[in-house]
């Protein structure tokens, strides 16, 4: 595969030079830091530190009041709350976060997840009936309910009051009748911060509760829910997300909640070392399995566990679950992928939508992420339950997935999400039309140069730069994520000190030599580059940093992501 390497575009060097001389920041990371928008020294301070106290005040956020209002009225006059959740991870942990918080307080509240495979999608009226069964005056939906019309109207014929906390874009026709809707992005709403996942926006209803109550700090203990939904759906690492994410990673790693103890030890991952990246290939595809491949219950009865031997042992259950999950994703995408092929053949398509009867609904929009990682294109992945057409929809940096639906809205039964990732559902026969629509769409707002991935690089740097003092300033960037990827860097002119060896599935590994400065480099996936860089010939090389290790001791190592010959 060839990337097209984007360059920072013009940096003011004037702000480069003013944060080196003060916060003796070395050039390359001052570099870094301008171009993503750190560009004063309080911007830096800001970012290299993050602190609770900038947290945007929940009270901005639209409808607050009048949901703590009705919350602190059911809490106090015993009445029945119904949460309503979702089967990913960021639905389970808002509604376990939830779930503990409102027994915490002494109110009788429980939940309902539903199943991926008989339910689907979205706050359904089945979950109504059960609220009803229940006895139940007051549902929260939590990464749900924004387009749940129907669901919310049935509620409030039976008298029940309806509390949304999500994050999808709201639908055409407006917002649902329920008694408060807290999003960030729905029309009208004015919080500062539209990047929230589910779970913060939540965490933020909690918040503004415990601050009512005279205790601020203690909704901090729910910070380690966020940081997991914040990882797993992909949210952007920015402002308050990044804030959020810092602390609740460190609760994570100084003082895990048992329900979450049993899950990182069933994972193998080691408290203290606990990253987003461990989050998001670790944690969250065994948070995931629950709801793929079974009950998604699991998941919450997990999480709000304080037996850690009972959380461990559903933790072995999802870890089940998730080996299982693998092997049938490895094998539809194998058989998706050779559909892909052959309708990208003509090199004309620019969008896929793939549809078979028997591909599992658990695991098509891992599939669709996949498809889209290798053929670079939006790609729609579908499957047959009970007649409709079911399926999941991912997409490339320059197209709007959820617009395309959205503009073929006649064609489908539901549909909702974001901008890279959707869910949909649709009479099987509406599939050809879909297709060809589309393709329109992505012909349109995809032009050839943007099929072909790109690297973005933040800076360049000379390996002699790579000091402990630089070193010290990389580290600050973390956690990683959305929006806050590892800094990217280029060196031009590196020959291989001891020559190139091919490792493992298709790996290169050397050592970089450049102006008499050699470091360990690994490049993965990159065999068929060997021939750039073998034979004492000169090259280019774009990379990341990260730990690696020497007889146990951790040291520097570049993270080879392209190379070009010089």
């Amino acid at each position: 595969m060839n990337y097209r390497w984007i360059f920072q575009e013009r940096i003011d060097e004037n702000a480069v030079q003013n944060l080196t001389n003060i916060l003796h920041v070395p050039t390359p990371i001052a570099r870094v830091l301008v171009g993503r928008g750190f560009d004063t020294v309080d911007a830096v301070k800001s970012f290299f530190s993050p602190d609770l106290s900038t947290l945007h005040s929940p009270w901005l956020m639209d409808g607050m009041e009048t949901a703590v209002g009705r919350l602190e009225r059911a809490v106090r006059d015993g009445e029945r709350i119904w949460i309503h959740g979702d089967y990913d991870v960021d639905g389970t942990s808002s509604t376990a976060m939830m779930l503990r918080f409102l027994r915490k307080l002494g109110a009788e509240a429980d939940y309902y997840i539903p199943n991926r495979l008989d339910e689907g999608f979205g706050f359904t009226t089945q979950s109504v009936e059960r609220s009803i069964i229940f006895g139940a005056s007051v549902i929260v939906t939590v990464d749900v309910g924004i387009t749940g019309f129907k669901a919310v109207d049935y509620a409030n014929a039976h008298g029940i009051d309806t509390i949304i906390c999500d994050h999808h874009q709201a639908a055409a026709e407006g917002l649902p009748n329920a008694f408060a809707v807290l999003d960030p992005i729905k029309p009208g709403c004015s919080y500062p911060f539209k990047d929230l996942a589910a779970c913060g926006v939540a965490y933020k209803l909690i918040s503004a509760m415990c601050e009512k109550r005279g205790e601020p700090d203690a909704a901090h203990e729910y910070l380690d829910f966020v940081a997991i939904a914040s990882a797993a759906d992909i949210a952007p690492l920015a402002d308050e997300n990044r804030v959020m994410s810092t602390f609740g990673l460190l609760k994570l790693n100084e003082h895990p909640r048992p329900g979450l103890k049993g899950l990182i030890d069933c994972a193998g991952l080691t408290v203290g070392q606990l990253t987003n990246a461990s989050i998001i290939f670790g944690l969250a595809p065994r948070i995931n399995a629950a709801g793929r491949l079974g009950d998604p219950r699991r998941a919450v009865e997990m999480m709000i566990q304080d037996d850690e031997l009972i959380a461990f042992r559903i933790a072995q259950e999802l870890e089940h679950d998730n080996r299982k999950r693998r092997a049938i994703d490895e094998e539809t995408f194998e058989e998706a992928a050779v559909q892909a092929e052959e309708f990208l053949r003509n090199g004309e398509n620019r969008a896929l939508i793939l549809h078979s009867n028997h591909w599992h609904a658990g695991v098509i929009g891992i599939v669709a992420s996949r498809l889209v990682e290798r053929f670079h294109v939006p790609a729609v992945m579908l499957t047959t339950i009970d007649g409709i057409a079911k399926g999941s929809a991912r997409s490339v940096k320059d197209f709007d997935v959820h617009n395309a639906l959205r503009s073929c809205e006649d064609l489908l039964i539901e549909f909702g999400g974001h901008k890279h990732a959707a869910g949909l559902s649709l009479p099987v026969e509406n599939i050809g039309e879909l297709r060809r629509r589309f393709e329109t769409m992505a012909r349109q707002f995809l032009p050839n140069e943007q099929l072909a991935p790109e690297i973005f690089i933040d800076a360049e740097l000379q390996l002699n730069e790579l000091s402990p003092n630089f070193i010290k300033h990389l580290i600050k960037f973390a956690p990683y994520g959305q929006t806050n990827h590892r800094p990217v860097f280029v060196t031009k002119n590196v020959v291989s000190a001891n020559g190139v060896k091919i490792v493992g599935n298709n790996h290169l590994k050397f050592r970089a030599l450049q102006n008499n400065f050699a470091i360990d480099a690994i490049a993965f996936n990159l065999g068929h580059k060997f021939n750039d860089c073998s034979n004492g010939k000169m090259f280019s090389v774009v990379y990341t940093i990260e730990e690696g290790s020497v007889s146990g001791t951790s040291v520097p190592q570049l993270r080879i992501k392209d190379i070009r010959p010089e």
